[in-house]
């Protein structure tokens, strides 16, 4: 009786864990009206910007997204009116290697890539969003380079 109530709960585990995973399915429909994406990359950083021409701010809330192997937070641009942006690590920079421990200090750790479950392209991203206390998600293409100014 013992190994039937393992077993079963055991399964019943599974299943709960399975049917965890399979809830992050993309959205057909945008969260707000959307622009064309871009970003901007110098050494230290890449920074990406989303054009919001509106949104249901009483619905919607956007929260993250996954873009090149990282998670990064979406906020309102504090210098752009209508355009959320995220702040990625580029990764590329200039690391001091010494005998000594303390002049590496200011090395900073590496960006492991974020967990992505979705299958993403360069050119791809996915927004994190929450509508109506559900978190949901959208994939958007297309995003260009652009030089900063």
């Amino acid at each position: 009786m013992k190994i039937l109530y393992i077993s079963l709960s055991f399964i019943f585990l599974l299943t709960i864990l399975s049917s965890c995973g399979s809830n992050q399915k993309l959205q057909e429909k945008a969260p707000a009206q959307l622009g064309s994406a871009y970003f901007t990359e110098n050494r230290k950083s890449l920074k990406l910007f989303i054009p919001v021409r509106a949104i249901q701010e009483n619905r919607v809330s956007l929260d993250s997204i996954y873009f090149r192997g990282q998670k990064a937070e979406l906020r309102q641009d504090p210098e752009i009116d209508g355009v959320y942006s995220a702040e990625l690590d580029s990764g590329s920079r200039n690391f001091v290697l010494s005998s000594d421990p303390r002049d590496e200090y200011e090395n900073k750790m590496p960006v492991v890539p974020a967990e992505i479950p979705f299958e993403l392209n360069e050119d791809e991203a996915v927004i994190v969003f929450t509508e109506n206390n559900k978190v949901k998600f959208y994939k958007i293409r297309g995003i260009k380079r652009q030089t900063p100014q």
